[in-house]
């Protein structure tokens, strides 16, 4: 499996296994920024914020764009997400990794929605 292969893996489960899983793939000083009215989190606050720490039942991944330079990684792609009890999430997103002595830990996360 490529590095690329394994990030995206990655991404996936960001969105649909629990919060514990998550932590554990994430940098300590990591930066998420969600739409209103979450907003910029950093570090413990992303597992505090009880919108973030739920789980969604299936997720779909298009219009994917990988880059990479060294020891950073970057996807961007649009993202459709549900879970029970909420409208389907469409949004475009960016996951930043770096890969600290062969372990890739997600640095940066952003999301949009489309509508």
């Amino acid at each position: 499996m490529t590095d690329e292969d394994s990030l995206w893996a990655m991404e996936e489960r960001f969105w649909t296994e629990g919060a514990n899983s998550a932590r554990t793939m994430t940098a300590k000083g990591a930066v998420f920024v969600f739409p209103y009215p979450v907003g910029i989190l950093r570090g413990d606050q992303i597992w505090r914020e009880g919108l973030v720490a739920q789980r969604w039942r299936s997720v779909g991944f298009s219009e994917q764009c990988f880059a990479r330079e060294k020891d950073v990684a970057i996807l961007a792609y649009h993202v459709s997400a549900e879970r029970d009890g909420t409208p389907i999430y469409e949004g475009y997103c960016t996951s930043s990794y770096l890969n600290d002595d062969g372990t890739w830990l997600r640095m940066a996360h952003q999301q949009t929605p489309t509508s």
